[in-house]
C-alpha cells in the first residue's frame, strides 16, 4: 500500500521571522500515523499545539498563520510546502515564538532539514483527498481579477500566472505548471525565494511587518530591477515562489490531495477560500487511499527523491 510518512529522527534550525524579526528555534520531531502536522509553541507558559487544517487558518496578511486560542504561529507556508513536496504526512513542529523562521527565503532549507532527518514509511495507508469535481474561487472583475481552481486529476499538478506589471519581474516567466509526479520538487520549485519592493518597505514596518527581510533571504527589488548581487536562482523564480506557497497553503487542508490546481493572482487568502469552498462541497471530494502501490499515481508511492 502507499503509506503514511513521517522523520526518522529530530531536526533542529534557528532563525529569525520574517515579518517578526524575532530569533526563534525550530524542532521538527517524529510523530505517529494519523497526526498530521501540528505545530507547539513551546515558549508559552503551558505549551500550546496547533494542528494543522483549513479552518485553522486565521490570517492571510501577506503570510497564512494558524490559531489555536490565543496561541499563533505565522508564515507557515514554507514548511509545510517543503512537506508537501516531500510527502511528509506526520510531524511535530515546537517553536520558540509565533513565526517560523524565514531562513533563506525559500523551501530549500526546509527539504534540507526534513530529508537530513530521513523519511520513514510508516504502517498506515496515506489518505488522500481526491477532488472529484471543480471547485473555483474568483475575485475582482478587470485589472483586479484573480481566481484559484482546483478540478480532478490523477496526480498533483499546478498551475500559475502572475500579472505584477513591474519591468523585472515582467521580463521573467510568467506562467509555469508543475506536476508533483512528474518533476522534482527539490530542484524545480523549493529554491524560488520570496520577494518584495523596496517602496513598501516603509509602510510594512509601519504596521509591525517585514522585519527580518533583508537581502539573504528575500529577493529585494526597487522600480526598475532585481538588487541582490547573485540575481534570480530560476529565470522564472517569481511565479515559481508563487507555485511554492500555493502548495504550502493548499497542505493546510490536513492531508495530500489529488487534484490539478490552476490560477491567476492568487495569494494566501484566496488559497484558504478555496480549500474551505472545497471541504464545505461534500459531493466535491473524497478520501482515498492505495492499498495496491500500482493503482497510485505515478511518483506516489516513494519519498521524494534527493537532489
Amino acid at each position: 500500500m502507499v503509506r503514511q510518512r513521517t522523520l526518522k529522527t529530530l531536526t533542529k534550525a534557528v532563525g529569525v521571522g520574517l515579518h517578526g524579526g524575532q530569533r526563534v528555534e525550530l524542532t521538527l520531531r517524529p510523530a505517529p500515523p494519523d497526526t498530521g502536522i501540528v505545530f507547539r509553541r513551546v515558549d508559552l507558559p503551558v505549551p500550546v499545539d496547533i494542528p494543522v487544517s483549513a479552518q485553522s487558518v486565521t490570517d492571510t496578511r501577506l503570510a497564512s498563520t494558524i490559531s489555536n486560542g490565543g496561541a499563533k504561529v505565522h508564515t507557515v507556508e514554507h514548511l509545510m510546502s517543503a512537506c508537501a513536496g516531500l510527502g511528509v504526512d506526520n510531524l511535530y513542529v515546537d517553536i520558540t515564538a509565533e513565526e517560523v523562521p524565514i531562513l533563506d527565503g525559500s523551501s530549500a532549507s526546509f527539504v534540507f532539514l526534513l530529508q537530513s532527518a530521513g523519511i520513514e514509511l510508516q504502517n498506515a495507508p496515506r489518505r488522500f483527498i481526491r477532488v472529484r469535481r471543480p471547485v473555483e474561487i474568483r475575485e475582482g472583475e478587470g485589472e483586479n481579477l484573480k481566481w484559484a481552481r482546483l478540478e480532478p486529476y490523477h496526480g498533483y499538478k499546478l498551475g500559475f500566472e502572475i500579472d505584477f506589471a513591474h519591468r523585472a519581474i515582467d521580463s521573467t516567466g510568467q506562467r509555469y505548471e508543475f506536476d508533483l509526479g512528474a518533476g522534482q520538487y527539490s530542484r524545480d520549485i523549493a529554491r524560488a525565494r520570496t520577494f518584495g519592493f523596496t517602496k513598501d518597505v516603509e509602510m510594512m514596518r509601519s504596521r509591525g511587518l517585514g522585519l527580518g527581510a533583508g537581502m539573504d533571504n528575500a529577493i529585494v527589488m526597487d522600480d526598475y530591477r532585481v538588487l541582490n548581487a547573485g540575481g534570480l536562482r530560476y529565470d522564472d523564480e517569481f511565479v515559481k515562489h508563487k507555485i511554492l506557497d500555493a502548495m504550502g497553503d493548499l497542505y493546510l487542508i490536513g492531508k495530500p490531495l489529488l487534484a490539478a490546481y490552476s490560477a491567476f493572482r492568487s495569494g494566501h487568502a484566496l488559497n484558504n477560500k478555496l480549500i474551505r469552498a472545497l471541504l464545505a462541497d461534500q459531493d466535491a471530494f473524497e478520501v482515498v487511499s492505495f492499498g495496491d502501490e500500482r493503482q497510485a499515481p505515478v511518483g506516489f508511492a516513494q519519498p521524494a527523491r534527493a537532489w
